[in-house]
C-alpha cells in the first residue's frame, strides 16, 4: 500500500499541480506547501520544479515573473485552457477507474 500511495502522489505530481493552479496562479514553493495542506503529502522541491517546467513546455501551464517589493522576483505559474482540458480528462479517468475498482 505504501508503494501505491507513493506512485499516486509524489511520482504522479502533475494532476495535483493542475488542480491547485485552477484556483489561482502560484510559485513553486507555494505549490509545494499547498499540496501538503490540501492533499497531505510534501513532494521534494526539485520534483515541483521539474513538473512545472514539463507542464509549461507542453503548454499546460504558462508563467510570468512578478516583482516582490525589494525581494527577488518570483515565477508564478497558471493553468492554460489546454491544461484545464487535461485536468478534466484526468478527473474522468480517475472517476472511471474508481468505479471499476469498486464494482
Amino acid at each position: 500500500m505504501k508503494r501505491l500511495k507513493r506512485k499516486t502522489t509524489v511520482e504522479m505530481l502533475w494532476p495535483y499541480v493542475l488542480n491547485l493552479l485552477r484556483e489561482r496562479p502560484m510559485y513553486a514553493y507555494e505549490l509545494r506547501d499547498a499540496i501538503n495542506e490540501k492533499f497531505g503529502f510534501r513532494p521534494p522541491m526539485v520534483s515541483c520544479y521539474l513538473v512545472l517546467n514539463k507542464l509549461e513546455k507542453q503548454g499546460y501551464t504558462s508563467s510570468e515573473w512578478k516583482d516582490q517589493r525589494g525581494r527577488p522576483a518570483r515565477k508564478y505559474y497558471k493553468i492554460t485552457p489546454k491544461g484545464m482540458e487535461l485536468f478534466k480528462q484526468v478527473g474522468s479517468y480517475f472517476r472511471e477507474l474508481a468505479e471499476k475498482l469498486s464494482s
